[in-house]
């Protein structure tokens, strides 16, 4: 579970990236966050991986409270944490076994269970005949397969991609999507920061938008073959994103 409660930051410089958000996400959801460059998303992001902390306000994940949790405690919160990044972040000299494994190995995870688990995280992600490749020579949507396998590897609580279709052809975007889905159906808490609205439209779900550091739109709109989907609400959502 995550929970904003009543949170605020800025900056040392004085920007105030956010200003008092209220946010709650459930276990098991699947939401998408959207906003244009500067709105707040990246550091919603880092509140969440506690590399910042509130000016004010709450900042609740996974049970852990962010706010009042002292720095050494910090690890064991990440841990229940998977991250997708857009850049990939993949270690070039590693094969994708290697690359995913390192998640594991990092926090002296045993050997039986690296060799069981890691297998099986790759084959989930449609990449068993390339665990012996490296990153170069993959294609962009594999490399971001690599990353995603890698952040689900721990087995985490919640799964945070950031902007995770970004450097991949639209046709990809929509499998790693795809993908993402397949993963919080079975019970991992997905929060997927994108620019892509066409995604978001196609998809539907849960939607928040940030603007200015405040949640402007925060509903549940149906995708793009959900006859239930209203006009009114395609409206409303399409007014937030302008």
């Amino acid at each position: 579970m995550v929970e904003f409660r009543n949170v605020s930051y800025t900056y040392p410089s004085g920007q105030q990236a956010l200003n008092r958000i209220n946010l709650k996400i459930d276990d098991s959801e699947f939401v998408f966050v959207v906003g244009a460059n500067g709105a707040g998303k990246s550091t919603l992001i880092k509140l969440l991986l506690r590399e910042l902390t509130a000016t004010e306000g709450e900042v609740v994940v996974n049970g852990f409270n962010l706010s009042t949790m002292k720095q050494r405690k910090v690890p064991k919160l990440r841990r229940t944490i998977g991250v997708v990044f857009q850049d990939f972040r993949l270690i070039p000299n590693m094969t994708v076994y290697d690359n995913v494994a390192f998640a594991l190995r990092v926090i002296d995870a045993p050997l039986k269970y690296i060799r069981a688990r890691v297998p099986y995280v790759i084959q989930l992600v449609g990449l068993t005949a390339k665990a012996k490749s490296y990153p170069n020579d993959l294609s962009g949507g594999e490399q971001q397969r690599v990353a995603l396998a890698r952040a689900l590897v721990n087995d985490p609580q919640l799964i945070i991609a950031d902007e995770p279709t970004g450097n991949v052809d639209p046709a990809r975007s929509f499998e790693i999507v795809e993908l993402l889905q397949a993963i919080n159906e079975c019970g991992t808490t997905v929060l997927m920061v994108t620019h892509q609205h066409e995604l978001v439209r196609y998809f539907g779900g849960r939607i928040i938008n940030i603007n200015a550091g405040a949640v402007v739109f925060d509903e549940v709109i149906g995708g793009a073959y959900d006859e239930s989907a209203s006009e009114e609400s395609a409206e409303e959502f399409s007014g937030g994103l302008a």
